[in-house]
C-alpha cells in the first residue's frame, strides 16, 4: 500500500513551473482540525508544565535523564515518520522539491544547467542524497517522507542541541521542558511534518553557528553561517552576528581567519555547480531570487501587513518613502541596535540575543518577508533564555511559537491563489508580532544596559560554575 500523495514510481505529481507559490490552494483540509486542536493543547501543557517547575517547584527523581531525554526525542521522532506520508504537504513545493531531488540524483554538476531553481546550492546536496534514496525499489513509494525526512531529522537535532545546553546551566526540570517545548512545538511541527518545508534544517544550521560562536569557535561558526547563507538567502540577516563577535575579540588574525573560512566554504560548496557557468552565476542567481518577490509582504503577518500593505508592490509609497526603502531603513536601525545589546553584553553569550533581535526585527518591519521567515526566533528564544537566564524569553519563545504557528496554519490552509486577505487572524498576529520585538528589545536592554533580570528558578548545582565560564568567554 502506497502513502497518499505518492506516485509508486517516486515521480512527483504534475510539474513545477518554477516558482514556490505562495498561497494554498490544494492543501488538504482534512487534519486541519486535529491540528488545531493539538496547537491548543500544546500551549496548554507548556502552561502547566512552567507553573509546576516555577511555582511548585516540581522535581523529577530516581530516574536516569537520559532515558527521559532520549523518550522525549524519540517519540518526537516517531510522531513524525509515522504522520508525514500521510500528509500530502504543500502541494507546489513538494512537486518542486521532489523534481529537484530527481534532477540532482541524476546530474549533480549540471543541476543549474539543465533545470530551473531558485534555491542557492547548498540544500542541494541534501536533494540529491533524498534522489538517490527514492530511486531504490523499495524506497520509491514513500518519495514525500524522503523529501520531509532531513527537516524532520532537524528538528530533533536541533532539540537535543537545546537540551544538552540547557541541562550545562539549569535544572534537569528545565532543561527537559525546554527541549519539550521545542520538539513537541505545533509551529515547528507543521513545517517540518505537514508542509514539507525545510525552515527545520535551515534554522539547525543557525542554531549550531551561534552556539559554536559562543564556544569560542569562530571559524566552525563562520563556515555554518556561509552554509546558512548558501541555503537560503535569509541567512544573511544572521551574517551580523558572526561580525559583532569579531568586532569585539579586535583580533585581525581571527578576521583573516573567519574570512579566508568563508571564502574557502562557499567554493567548497560552489564549485561543484559551477561547469559551464557564467564566472558570476551565483550572484545572477542570489539577485534574481531576492528580486521574485516585490511585494512589502509576502504572507508575513507583519508591520506591513498590518498597514494593509499584503502583497502590495514593495515600490508604493508609504509617507515619504517606498516599503522597500522603509524596509531597508528598518534593517538598518535593527542591526545597529543588535550591534549595540552585543557589544554592551561583552561576551558571545549574547550571540544568540542578537541574532534573535536580527530575525524578530528584520521579519517584522522590512519587505519582501515570507511567511515561514521568522521560524527560527523560537528556537533563539529558547537559546537566549537558557544562557542569559531570564524567564521572559521563554515566555517569548512561547509568543513567537504561537504567530509563527498561526501565519504558517493561515497560508498552509486557508490562502487559496496567493496573499490572505486582511482578517482577524492576519490583524492580530501581525499587531502580536510588532508588541513581542518591541518587548524583546526591552528583555534585552533589561540584561544588558540596566543588568536586570528575571531569572528561571531551580537552576542547576553546575550552573553558577557554568555562567561564570560564559562570562569569561
Amino acid at each position: 500500500m502506497n502513502p497518499p500523495n505518492s506516485n509508486s514510481d517516486g515521480n512527483p505529481k504534475g510539474k513545477s513551473n518554477g516558482n514556490m507559490v505562495r498561497g494554498s490552494a490544494n492543501s488538504e483540509t482534512k487534519y486541519a482540525t486535529s491540528l488545531s486542536v493539538y496547537g491548543l493543547l500544546f500551549f496548554g501543557l507548556l502552561a502547566g508544565s512552567y507553573y509546576l517547575i516555577s511555582r511548585k517547584n516540581l522535581k523529577i527523581r530516581h530516574v536516569d535523564k537520559k532515558i527521559i531525554v532520549f523518550t522525549l526525542l524519540g517519540t518526537g521522532l516517531f510522531l513524525r515518520v509515522a504522520a508525514a506520508p500521510w500528509i500530502g504537504g504543500f502541494p507546489t513545493d513538494i512537486r518542486l522539491f521532489s523534481s529537484w531531488a530527481t534532477s540532482a540524483a541524476q546530474n549533480l554538476g549540471g543541476f543549474y544547467t539543465h533545470g530551473f531553481s531558485d534555491y542557492p546550492p547548498f540544500y542541494i546536496y541534501v536533494l540529491f542524497l533524498v534522489g538517490k534514496l527514492a530511486s531504490l525499489p523499495a524506497l520509491s513509494s514513500y518519495f514525500t517522507l524522503l523529501i520531509k525526512l532531513p527537516s524532520i531529522l532537524a528538528d530533533i537535532a536541533t532539540a537535543y542541541f537545546i537540551y544538552r545546553l540547557a541541562v550545562k546551566y539549569l535544572s534537569l526540570e528545565w532543561s527537559l521542558m525546554i527541549s519539550a517545548a521545542y520538539i513537541f512545538n505545533p509551529a515547528v511541527f507543521i513545517n517540518s511534518t505537514f508542509w514539507g518545508q525545510v525552515d527545520s534544517f535551515f534554522a539547525m544550521i543557525v542554531v549550531l553557528a551561534v552556539l559554536l560562536l559562543t564556544e569560542k569557535k569562530v571559524s566552525l561558526s563562520a563556515a555554518l553561517f556561509t552554509a546558512a547563507v548558501l541555503m537560503k538567502p535569509q541567512g544573511i540577516i544572521f551574517l551580523p552576528v558572526l561580525f559583532f563577535e569579531l568586532v569585539r575579540l579586535k583580533s585581525v588574525k581571527r578576521f583573516l581567519t573567519a574570512a579566508v573560512t568563508m571564502l574557502g566554504t562557499a567554493l567548497v560548496i560552489i564549485l561543484p555547480f559551477s561547469y559551464n557557468q557564467q564566472p558570476l552565476w551565483i550572484i545572477k542567481l542570489f539577485s534574481k531570487t531576492l528580486g521574485e518577490y516585490p511585494y512589502a509582504s509576502v504572507n508575513a503577518f507583519n508591520f506591513f501587513s498590518l498597514l494593509r500593505a499584503n502583497y502590495k508592490q514593495a515600490s508604493s509609497t508609504l509617507f515619504i518613502f517606498s516599503y522597500h526603502t522603509w524596509g531597508m531603513i528598518f534593517i538598518v536601525l535593527v542591526t545597529a541596535l543588535s550591534f549595540f545589546i552585543y557589544i554592551k553584553g561583552r561576551n558571545a553569550t549574547y550571540a544568540s540575543a542578537a541574532a534573535l533581535l536580527q530575525i524578530a526585527g528584520v521579519f517584522t518591519f522590512s519587505s519582501s518577508m515570507h511567511e515561514r521567515y521568522l521560524f527560527p526566533a523560537a528556537a533563539l528564544a529558547l537559546i537566549s533564555c537558557i544562557l542569559l537566564r531570564d524567564k521572559r524569553l521563554l515566555w517569548l519563545s512561547a509568543g513567537y511559537s504561537a504567530t509563527i504557528f498561526i501565519n504558517t496554519y493561515t497560508i498552509y490552509y486557508g490562502s487559496p491563489n496567493g496573499g490572505v486577505p486582511y482578517n482577524f487572524p492576519l490583524f492580530i498576529t501581525s499587531l502580536l508580532n510588532v508588541v513581542f520585538f518591541f518587548y524583546l528589545v526591552k528583555v534585552v536592554w533589561d540584561i544588558t544596559v540596566r543588568n536586570k533580570t528575571f531569572n528561571l528558578s531551580t537552576l542547576s548545582k553546575h550552573s553558577a560554575v557554568a555562567q561564570k565560564q560564559l562570562s569569561n568567554v
